[in-house]
């Protein structure tokens, strides 16, 4: 089991010094259109989100799928256009970038693929496909292409590196094309990796190697990541804080062992006991995420999105307004009603 070989990370973070990454009331609405014309609604993917990142800090974000977790990573990495709402990279505001700043941001955000065999061109080699963000960065000298390729290769453990810079991906195991992929996203020495379930298409006996080592790139670039996942079995090794991301909204944030010893949303409550364990007790205490399905973000219910599904609702009030946000601990934040003083 993954929790009993890696090591609980224990990484210091300066939470008092500016942002790296921060993110104000950030909405990515989707338009709705009938038969390409008349607009009929928006798909609400992400919704009012707010938070901080610090360099050298990990955070993970869980959620069910469909919770909006792709949708705010992708626009964090400028594939989506924000709605409304600011994303601030070390003090400048992406939304209003030219080209050449653009350009300067790809350098500074790296980006970790969830298949990696669908994020590999086929028909380029090992050694090419490391070299591309190098020739589009402007990196004209072949020799010193070759030694960053080399050097990335040597620290996502793809040695010696003759063996594979000829190779094509299809040529190439799961966890070997998985370690391209994080070499690519290490080759511009990026300040922040954005990791989007980079195990969950792997063996299992792969998965653990490929978190240490990248753990280990994070702690020894001090890089910031966001961890991306459904596997809540994996974040307390992996991150400082856990955001809980439910229907587009952050419902719980917190230091991790915080939020693992003291779940204070209903939702993040129910996706702890959903959480499969190799335990013979779980055939009698492992329950399921209670009534159905997340909503439908084209027309998600008023108040707390979570109500329909909460057996701890307060009637008239959960239904009719969103809550606030509420300070339950030190760093410890949760949307919910409940907490109300």
């Amino acid at each position: 089991m993954i929790a009993n070989i890696l090591e609980e990370k224990n990484t210091d973070v300066n939470l008092t010094a500016p942002a790296l990454l921060s993110i104000r009331d950030l909405r990515v609405w989707f338009e709705l259109r009938r038969w390409g014309f008349g607009r009929v609604g928006y798909v609400r993917a992400v919704d009012d989100v707010s938070f901080d990142l610090h360099a050298g800090e990990a955070v993970a974000v869980v959620g069910e799928s469909g919770c909006g977790k792709s949708s705010l990573m992708k626009t964090i990495l400028g594939l989506n256009k924000p709605t409304q709402g600011q994303i601030l990279f070390d003090g400048k505001d992406i939304n209003a970038f030219n080209t050449q700043e653009w350009k300067w941001y790809r350098r500074q955000v790296g980006y970790v693929q969830q298949d990696p065999f669908g994020a590999l061109a086929p028909f380029m080699t090992v050694q090419r496909i490391l070299e591309e963000p190098l020739i589009v960065h402007g990196v004209k000298s072949a020799a010193e292409r070759e030694q960053r390729v080399r050097k990335v290769m040597d620290e996502v453990k793809l040695t010696p590196a003759d063996d594979f810079l000829a190779k094509y991906p299809h040529t190439l195991s799961g966890g070997q094309q998985q370690r391209v992929v994080i070499a690519r996203a290490m080759i511009m020495e990026p300040k922040l990796i954005v990791a989007d379930e980079p195990v969950s298409m792997l063996d299992a006996s792969v998965r653990v190697e490929i978190l240490k080592l990248l753990r280990g790139l994070q702690e020894s670039h001090n890089l910031a990541m966001i961890y991306i996942t459904h596997d809540l079995s994996t974040v307390r090794y992996f991150s400082e804080r856990i955001f809980v991301m439910y229907a587009g909204n952050l419902v719980e944030k917190s230091p991790v062992q915080d939020l693992l010893q003291n779940p204070s949303h209903p939702y993040t409550n129910a996706l702890l006991t959903a959480t499969s364990d190799p335990d013979s007790r779980n055939a009698e205490t492992l329950k399921e995420i209670p009534h159905g399905e997340p909503p439908n973000l084209a027309n998600p219910p008023t108040g707390c999105r979570f109500h329909p599904r909460c057996s701890k609702k307060i009637d008239g009030l959960c239904e009719a307004d969103v809550p606030q946000e509420f300070e339950v601990s030190a760093e410890h934040h949760v949307a919910c009603w409940l907490y109300q003083r």
